[in-house]
């Protein structure tokens, strides 16, 4: 049975969010995550497994819970910097760091294909560039906010 909610009575919080991302391998999968992307391992079982940096937190799962190609936002202070540490450890960069209307965000792809979106604050007097779209096709925006394929942008 579910009861209405009277204001300021019987009100939980919410501690924060914790993705599930499916992975082929747990073991090289926490590799991943922990040398090349800077995470670190906050505990680990036969199948499962939590990394962390900062205030993130995301959980693997070997060849159960989700989808593979899963996407995720996560915040990060500059996106840029984070972009050239990515750099040099080979992390799979998907599309780089890219000024939108809501942030200047990366895509960074882990073993398996997920998505990590990872973005700071919208660069101010720059323009809006390009969104790769999960099929890896690329979008423009439009003078009226809009997004449209590039190649369609092209051809009018």
């Amino acid at each position: 049975m579910c009861t209405i909610q009277e204001p300021g009575k019987n009100v939980t919080y919410f501690e924060g969010v914790s993705p599930i991302l499916p992975v082929a391998d747990l073991k090289e999968s926490i590799k991943y995550y922990t040398r090349v992307l800077g995470f670190k391992l906050n505990w680990e079982t036969p199948v499962f497994a939590q990394v962390s940096r900062g205030r993130c937190s995301l959980m693997l799962s070997e060849r159960d819970q989700g989808h593979r190609g899963t996407w995720v936002w996560i915040g990060v202070g500059d996106a840029e910097l984070l972009f050239e540490e990515y750099c040099a450890k080979r992390a799979r960069i998907r599309h780089p760091p890219t000024n939108y209307p809501w942030a200047y965000e990366m895509q960074v792809s882990d073993l398996d294909g997920n998505v990590l979106r990872m973005g700071s604050e919208a660069k101010t007097n720059e323009p809006f560039g390009p969104w790769l779209d999960m099929n890896g096709i690329s979008w423009t925006q439009t003078a009226d906010g809009g997004w449209v394929r590039a190649e369609a942008a092209k051809s009018t």
